[in-house]
């Protein structure tokens, strides 16, 4: 049995898995880099080491580093959570080759998948069609003799990788030469490969992915839908499961072909199999993702399950046909929304400084996976997601409501977020009527800022501005539109009449 478990990532997926460790009497162990030193995660584990610098190359990416942490702090098996390492079949080698349970799938399911043009290979001949494309290839010429085939528009993608990177979109073909450089560019730089394919850009679509489970005995277990189209830059913003756009028949189906293709490359873990499905219900492969998902909180939610004990328990030689059902039905729904550091007004750039004040929502439904905390500084050096924000009801509608309110009463005094993008997007007519399609929010207008200011937000800034000083305070306060400072213009706590 597994007894300590090094946890190779940082922010909220670090902190997530950790509380399931724990939970599960495991001993749970940290890495981080020097300007990680106070964050979250650390605090947490059991047990830490420092890493290295900043960079991701230089720490969370640096194999050597990480397999010697996890030797020094005595573990048995590493979590690799989902980005940096965790799918990196060179990882789940090195693992491996030092005695430690990698809790995920095997390299060589791994690397399979992790190339797409592999990937698509494995999909066509075990009956699951993918997106009609080409196979990966680095000469120019014959990607453009591919895109005459494929016509237009299309997609550029690069052939390793994903979360969106080295990816572009051609309208026509007069764009497709500085499409593939610059995707040959941000692939090369991303993942070390500048290897791209095309495919056929599929509009209108749902992004529609089935959640599996597979055990070391050949038993493949589909654990629902999640609807996934409301994307901003191919980036996922908010996710829901079930899916409104799937009903018993089309589960059916997409989560035979989920199982179909897991079986094929003989995997092991949790898994996630990415679809695009069109309105006649047809659809096609468009990826696999061997780990666990970002958005994988909205299946516990309505199923009761924790995929993170499962994928523990997997990786111990569980039997899952002595232990889940054949096929799950949703209990109820669950609507999740990703809280980011980034400016709306400033085409979404990344934001950094400190996070003054933090005041996180509660209520009936709503679950916070967090990754910062008060007094922490958001740096430009990681992906920046602050928290996620999801919110489970009887229903879609209620679940909907319950996420909205969770999000108001969200308050964070630092970095420019995201939060009235999401309310906005959460209350438009596109989103209660079910018609979330890939390209929704790349055609939908920015929101206006709020009108009135929560008086929650007044009380937190008031507090940081007292707390900080008038000059620390007015020197950090140029830079969003969106914050409770800029609106209202220096000002400062005075006594009333009487008081103290």
């Amino acid at each position: 049995m597994i007894q300590r478990v090094l946890v190779a990532n940082r922010g909220e997926i670090a902190c997530r898995v950790i509380r399931t460790l724990r939970a599960l009497g495991k001993d749970a162990c940290a890495v981080y880099s020097d300007v990680d030193s106070e964050a979250p995660h650390v605090k947490l584990a059991d047990d830490a080491r420092l890493i290295g610098a900043a960079p991701a190359s230089e720490s969370y990416l640096n194999i050597a580093k990480v397999i010697t942490a996890a030797r020094e702090m005595g573990c048995d098996a590493v979590h690799p959570g989902y980005g940096f390492l965790s799918e990196s079949a060179s990882f789940a080698e090195a693992c491996v080759a030092e005695g430690l349970v990698f809790i995920g799938p095997t390299p060589e399911a791994i690397r399979r998948m992790g190339d797409k043009a592999e990937a698509r290979r494995v999909a066509a001949e075990a009956g699951v069609p993918p997106v009609p494309g080409s196979a990966g290839s680095c000469d120019d010429a014959a990607l453009a003799h591919e895109a005459e085939r494929i016509g237009y528009p299309l997609l550029v993608k690069a052939a390793m990788g994903g979360g969106g990177k080295g990816m572009r979109k051609v309208g026509r073909e007069s764009e497709l030469a500085s499409a593939i450089a610059s995707a040959r560019r941000e692939a090369q730089s991303a993942f070390g490969d500048g290897a791209l394919l095309l495919e056929r850009y599929v509009c209108p679509s749902r992004h529609v992915e089935v959640q599996i489970l597979a055990d070391m005995h050949g038993h493949v277990v589909p654990v629902l839908e999640r609807e996934c189209s409301l994307q901003r830059r191919h980036q996922k913003v908010i996710e829901e499961c079930p899916s409104l756009a799937v009903d018993d028949a089309l589960r059916s189906r997409i989560s035979e072909a989920a199982v179909t293709l897991a079986k094929a490359v003989g995997y092991v873990g949790a898994g996630t199999v990415e679809l695009l499905l069109e309105e006649d219900g047809s659809f096609w492969f468009l990826e696999m993702n061997t780990r666990l998902q970002v958005e994988h909180g909205v299946t516990e939610m309505v199923t009761g399950q924790d995929l993170v004990e499962w994928q523990v328990a997997i990786a111990e030689g569980a039997r899952l046909a002595e232990a889940l059902p054949a096929a799950f039905t949703p209990n109820g729904w669950a609507v999740e929304a990703r809280v980011y550091a980034e400016d709306p007004e400033s085409g979404f750039l990344p934001q950094v400084g400190h996070v003054d004040r933090l005041a996180l929502p509660g209520g009936p439904g709503v679950r916070i996976d967090c990754g910062v905390v008060e007094g922490q500084d958001v740096t430009r050096h990681y992906d920046p997601m602050l928290m996620k924000v999801v919110a489970h009801g009887s229903n879609r509608e209620e679940a909907r409501t319950r996420l909205v309110a969770a999000l108001r009463d969200l308050h964070i005094i630092g970095p420019a977020t995201n939060i009235s993008y999401l309310i906005e997007i959460l209350q438009g007519e596109a989103f209660a009527r079910g018609d979330t399609f890939t390209d929704t929010l790349e055609s939908s207008a920015l929101p206006d800022p709020p009108d009135e200011i929560p008086d929650a937000v007044l009380a937190l800034a008031a507090l940081s501005l007292t707390s900080r000083g008038p000059k620390g305070a007015s020197d950090d306060l140029e830079r969003d539109r969106w914050s409770p400072y800029d609106r209202l213009g220096d000002f400062r706590i005075v006594p009333t009449e009487g008081g103290s």
